[in-house]
C-alpha cells in the first residue's frame, strides 16, 4: 500500500509539481495513525527501563555515545526501509529504543515527592502543544517553508549545548537548553504538520518520524523544566 502510495505521488509531482488533496489527506491519515501507535513503544520501552534499571548506568559521556549511535543508527535504516515494508517495524523498534532512554530521566523525576505529577504534566502539556500546533497548521495559509533553516540552526544549537553540558553538568544550562528545546521543536512541529498539509511531505514513515521527534523532545524538554523548578525531593 505505501509503494503504491509513493508511486501516485510521484506521478502528481511529475504531472504538475502539486500533490493532490486527497494524496495529502492520506499521507496525514497515516501518519497520525502511526504516530499514535509510536506512543506505545516508547512507554513500553520507558517501563523496561525503569522495571530493570537497564539505562541506570548511562550517565555522562557513556550515556551520550549510547544514545547517539543508537538513535542515528535508527534513523539511518528508517530512511532506507521508508518505502519497504519494513519500515514501519524499523521506527517502532526505534520509538521503543527512545523510550529506553528517556527512562533514566523519567526514573529520576519519578524519585521526587510529585514526580508522578509532574510525568502527567509534561504529558498534557506536549498534548496541549500537538493540539495547538495542528490547529495553527491547518489554518494558517502562507508558506512558512523558510522556517527550516532557522529551526535547523536551533536544533545544531541545542544539539552541541547538549553534549557541552553532559560534562559540564550545569542546572542552569540544562534549564537554558530545555527551554529552548521546547520553543524550538514546538516550532517543528507546526513546520513539519504545514508540510505534510502542503504536500512537501509525501512519505507518512519519514512524516511520522519527524513529528515523533519533535513531540519527544518537547516531552523530555517540558520534563526536565518541571523536574528542576517543580520538583519536590522527599
Amino acid at each position: 500500500m505505501n509503494d503504491r502510495s509513493q508511486t501516485l505521488a510521484y506521478a502528481d509531482l511529475a504531472r504538475g509539481g502539486v500533490v493532490s488533496q486527497e494524496q495529502r489527506n492520506k499521507v496525514l491519515r497515516n501518519t497520525y495513525w502511526l504516530l499514535a501507535l509510536s506512543l506505545l513503544p516508547t512507554v513500553l520501552g520507558a517501563w523496561v527501563g525503569l522495571s530493570t534499571g537497564i539505562t541506570r548506568s548511562l550517565g555522562g559521556g557513556l550515556g551520550l555515545v549510547v544514545f547517539l549511535a543508537g538513535a542515528f543508527g535508527f534513523m539511518f535504516a528508517i530512511e532506507k526501509t521508508k518505502n519497504s515494508a519494513a519500515g514501519v517495524p524499523v521506527l517502532l523498534a526505534f520509538t521503543f529504543f527512545m523510550g529506553l532512554m528517556l527512562s533514566r530521566m523519567i526514573g529520576a523525576v519519578l524519585g521526587m515527592q510529585n514526580g508522578s505529577q509532574l510525568v502527567m504534566t509534561a504529558m498534557a502539556g506536549t498534548a496541549g502543544v500537538f493540539f495547538v500546533m495542528a490547529t495553527l497548521a491547518s489554518v494558517i495559509k502562507r508558506d512558512i517553508s523558510g522556517m527550516g533553516k532557522w529551526l535547523f540552526v536551533g536544533a545544531m544549537v541545542i544539539f552541541v549545548g547538549a553534549i557541552i553540558n553532559v560534562f559540564l553538568g550545569s542546572t542552569v544550562g540544562m534549564m537554558v537548553i530545555s527551554t529552548l528545546c521546547v520553543g524550538v521543536f514546538s516550532l517543528y512541529m507546526l513546520y513539519d504538520l504545514k508540510r505534510i498539509i502542503d504536500g512537501g511531505e509525501t512519505n507518512y514513515i519519514s512524516a511520522t518520524l519527524a513529528l515523533y521527534l519533535d513531540l519527544f523532545n518537547v516531552f523530555q524538554g517540558l520534563l526536565a523544566l518541571l523536574g528542576l523548578s517543580g520538583g519536590n525531593s522527599d
